[in-house]
């Protein structure tokens, strides 16, 4: 029953902006570690943006000061403000999931492509 839904992505300009959401059910969503992860083509997986229960966040270098996390427990939702995006950015994001006890959960990836 455990599900994480992303939308949000999509073509935009470089330097534009773009909100990626995460909806997450089936879990105690106030005790999870959320996070983005993206990958590009040709490249592995890596963590973007991480944020913890208590809203300890830990970003990428490459998009410290351009990516914002944040999370909202009353609705189960986990967010990712992307602003000054560059074409390096182009990636499918994946929402994850983190329990201690029960291990990670992946959303199905939205893809975010940057070009003019």
């Amino acid at each position: 029953q455990v599900q994480l839904v992303e939308y949000g992505g999509g073509l935009v300009q470089p330097g534009g902006s773009l909100r990626l959401s995460c909806a997450a059910s089936g879990i105690i969503f106030s005790i999870n570690t959320m996070g983005w992860y993206r990958q590009a083509p040709g490249k592995q997986r890596e963590l973007v943006a991480a944020i913890t229960p208590g809203g300890t966040t830990n970003y990428a270098d490459s998009v410290k000061g351009r990516f914002t996390i944040s999370r909202d427990n009353a609705k189960n939702m986990v967010y990712l403000q992307m602003n000054s995006l560059k074409p390096e950015d182009t990636a499918v994001y994946y929402c994850n999931s983190h329990s201690t006890w029960i291990g990670d959960y992946w959303g199905q990836g939205t893809q975010v492509t940057v070009s003019s």
